[in-house]
């Protein structure tokens, strides 16, 4: 017995290292060459400081702004280091009650907007932190940010078109538009009066 364990503490030893810490500081190294930006977490920066990450939802509440998906990571929300899904069923009344307080939020934030209210604006997301919304959810606040701004509707429009992020491939998944990214082009380019 103790003939074999030497040659198997050997190789354990010798998989630890391989596999536990040559090969991923390899591939972080490559990475880091290769995609520095999305290696480092695609963190979005101005004037030397960093402001968000795009990967990462963040709440936007005032009326200038375009409203993210609802969150339920963490305690009040958008913690990153709390990230998960509310977990609640259809069946659960804590999930209508979430759903029947964010329509009538949405409908008090966006007196304009008369249509049926997106999904994406009523429900979490599985991480809690989808920092994207859908294409009906921003046009549906459109009106809302284009008054708080002082810009028509047709400037809107035209800014949400620029910032839409097309399916992946021309197939996977939904064309989308990342939140952040299109509220600090809305400070960029049209500053609240």
């Amino acid at each position: 017995m103790f003939q074999q364990l030497g040659p198997a503490l050997r190789m354990m030893t010798l998989l630890t290292v391989l596999t536990g810490l040559i090969y991923p500081g390899v591939l972080t190294g490559i990475c880091e060459l290769i995609f520095p930006t999305k290696a480092n977490g695609s963190l979005i920066v101005r004037d030397s400081h960093v402001i968000g990450s795009e990967l990462i939802g963040q709440n936007f509440t005032r009326p200038e702004y375009f409203h993210p998906r609802p969150s339920a990571a963490g305690n009040d929300g958008y913690d990153p280091t709390a990230s998960g899904g509310s977990n609640l069923g259809p069946t659960n009344q804590k999930l209508h009650d979430r759903v029947q307080a964010a329509a009538a939020q949405f409908r008090k934030e966006n007196p304009d907007f008369s249509g049926p209210i997106p999904a994406d604006a009523l429900t979490t997301s599985a991480s809690g932190l989808d920092p994207e919304i859908s294409i009906a959810n921003a046009e549906a606040q459109a009106a809302r940010v284009a008054k708080a701004r002082g810009v028509s509707p047709e400037v809107m429009q035209s800014l949400l078109s620029a910032t839409t992020e097309r399916r992946e491939l021309g197939f996977l998944g939904e064309s989308r538009i990342n939140v952040l990214k299109l509220n600090l082009m809305l400070d960029a380019q049209y500053p609240k009066r």
